[in-house]
């Protein structure tokens, strides 16, 4: 069966969104090296309408000559939940995931194939782990404290226990996080 794994950059204070704003200082070939084994062991993303639509505007208008991850952004799989969004998407291998999203996504994770990763998307990713459909979560937490921003788990969530099963220090300061869901 397939994993639904998903990796976020975050700030001390939890924050996930703009991490283009605060991330960048923090990159180094340790965090490229764990960027890319992940991006390795998945053969296709899910994403949230926000996130489809700031790459759809992107993704497609880059060289894959001057930037490589072009290339494997375009030509990958790519799953998008969204209410709004309708057929056809037109970025390349776009699918929508309008209605039963939990129940398309665990037909998804019983498709042979690699992982299902999710990049950013903070919204889908604390809908998945509440139907127990997120299988891993992996946190980049940077040595920042961004004061302001959405954060990855907002106030009101319902409670759910994890298991860190990795963890791994960048010389930057940054901290690899792996957690999945804790067996009760």
């Amino acid at each position: 069966m397939r994993k639904v794994v998903a990796s976020e950059f975050v700030s001390l204070d939890g924050v996930v969104e703009s991490p283009d704003k605060w991330h960048f200082p923090y990159f180094n070939d340790q965090m490229g090296d764990a960027i890319g084994a992940a991006m390795a062991a998945s053969d296709a993303m899910l994403m949230g309408r926000v996130l489809y639509e700031e790459w759809a505007a992107f993704w497609p208008k880059q060289d894959p000559d001057e930037n490589p991850v072009a290339a494997r952004m375009n030509g990958v799989r790519k799953y998008v939940v969204s209410t709004t969004l309708e057929e056809p998407l037109e970025w390349q291998n776009s699918t929508l995931i309008g209605d039963n999203v939990a129940e398309e996504i665990s037909k998804l994770k019983e498709q042979p194939g690699k992982d299902i990763s999710i990049s950013g998307s903070p919204t889908l990713v604390r809908s998945l782990l509440q139907d127990d459909l997120l299988d891993e979560l992996r946190l980049m937490v940077h040595p920042i404290v961004v004061g302001s921003g959405k954060r990855l788990f907002e106030d009101g969530g319902d409670r759910k226990a994890l298991q860190l099963v990795a963890s791994e220090t960048f010389s930057t300061g940054v901290l690899y996080l792996t957690y999945q869901p804790a067996q009760s």
